[in-house]
């Protein structure tokens, strides 16, 4: 069996994939990472900081 890696979504993609490749990877509903992400946004703003890092370090799947 080939080796489970982390891609932004080609598929889910609702802004730049980063919340679709998670939901992927995790087997779970993009819409509750979508969900967890928003309110971790609002607790500080850790979470707009986090996608901006997400961003930049997961790539794009070949």
């Amino acid at each position: 069996m080939g080796e489970k890696r982390l891609y932004r979504s080609n598929n889910n993609k609702v802004l730049l994939g980063i919340c679709g490749g998670i939901g992927e990877y995790l087997n779970v509903d993009p819409v509750v990472i979508r969900l967890l992400w928003v309110i971790f946004c609002c607790m500080g703003g850790s979470g707009v900081l986090a996608y901006i890092i997400a961003a930049i370090i997961i790539p794009y799947q070949q």
